[in-house]
């Protein structure tokens, strides 16, 4: 047997699976524990993801185009989830994020990047007004 005993190791495997309950449960997938991932929707792919990267307890939380390719219900839903996760678990959120309306309703600040390049920061009521931020995103003949 090695360093830690087969009870301490099957106490530490019930803690982990009870904190993997948890998450599933915290992002919306309770009932699905005992299910493949592959056999998941969209939005519920997205969701396995977040509680993934939730279990390992971050203070700061990366996503990356969470919103690509959800209608807009599940959008809403996203948007809820993410909220719930800066309320209640108090984690720091950096966003990647192209649907720009819905960045605009979850975020308290917005950097945002043309080319590479910061063009602008600052609340979102800020940035939804600024013209080079409109002249990126929409063209020139747009804004």
């Amino acid at each position: 047997m090695g360093l830690i005993g087969r009870g301490e190791r099957q106490k530490h495997l019930r803690e982990k699976e009870k904190e993997a309950r948890f998450y599933l449960e915290f992002v919306g997938l309770k009932g699905r524990e005992n299910g493949v991932a592959k056999d998941l929707t969209l939005i519920e792919k997205k969701r396995l993801e977040m509680a993934r990267a939730l279990a390992t307890n971050p203070k700061l939380l990366l996503l990356d185009e969470v919103l690509a390719g959800l209608n807009p219900s599940e959008i809403l839903q996203a948007l809820e989830l993410i909220h719930i996760i800066r309320s209640q678990l108090r984690v720091t959120i950096f966003w990647i994020e192209h649907v720009m309306g819905a960045m605009m309703k979850a975020s308290d600040r917005i950097i945002v990047l043309n080319q590479g390049e910061k063009i602008k920061e600052g609340k979102p009521e800020e940035i939804v007004s600024d013209p080079q931020v409109i002249e990126a995103y929409l063209g020139e003949s747009n804004a």
